[in-house]
């Protein structure tokens, strides 16, 4: 059996649809998850730390899910700003088929889930929300957040949740070290083994 991983472009394994019980945004939900994405059995405990401190989205404007596995991130996101439209980004078709299959069933409208060259390029965000995969390896994680992290809206934040033992406070340093002057980058959370690290954008 050849080996896969969840940021491949297209898992090579079958399609099997599975369903997982999850609470979003005060919701008891039954979601749908797969083979070949990241965290299929369960929301994951980073994504979960994520959830469970990040402060309220904004309400309206453009809201990104960097690297959005099946969905949760995105679909809280929708959840909590219904004025808002989520994207919902990630490079795993699979991801982002059960991405719009989940808002379906959840009957949102708000959420677009595409490859991330689908995305405007003169788009900016108002939040971003993301538990970014580290294991692609440092040059390429480095180059996706130095590729994203400037769209974000002036004076907004981007929420990052980094595993503590897969180099949280080394990443922090260099998003300090190599994002525009002005950039303020906190912790704001340690829960679980993981870091919540908020990067919020200088002002205009």
């Amino acid at each position: 059996m050849s080996q896969e991983h969840y940021f491949s472009s297209k898992p090579a394994s079958e399609d099997a649809l599975r369903t997982v019980r999850v609470r979003l945004a005060g919701r008891d939900l039954e979601l749908l998850t797969a083979a070949g994405v990241f965290s299929p059995e369960h929301l994951d405990h980073g994504t979960r730390v994520l959830l469970e401190h990040v402060p309220v989205p904004p309400a309206d404007g453009a809201l990104l899910d960097l690297g959005c596995g099946w969905g949760p991130m995105a679909l809280t996101l929708a959840l909590r700003s219904p004025d808002a439209t989520v994207w919902a980004v990630d490079v795993n078709e699979r991801a982002l088929d059960l991405v719009r299959r989940n808002a379906a069933r959840l009957g949102l409208t708000n959420v677009n889930a595409v490859l991330p060259g689908d995305v405007p390029g003169e788009l900016e965000f108002r939040a971003i929300w993301s538990n970014p995969p580290i294991r692609i390896g440092k040059q390429a994680l480095h180059e996706l957040l130095e590729t994203w992290l400037p769209r974000l809206e002036a004076e907004r934040s981007a929420w990052l949740v980094v595993q503590k033992n897969l180099g949280a406070d080394s990443l922090q340093r260099w998003l300090g070290e190599t994002l525009a002057a002005g950039t303020t980058i906190e912790r704001r959370a340690t829960d679980k083994g993981f870091r919540l690290i908020e990067v919020r954008s200088p002002s205009a």
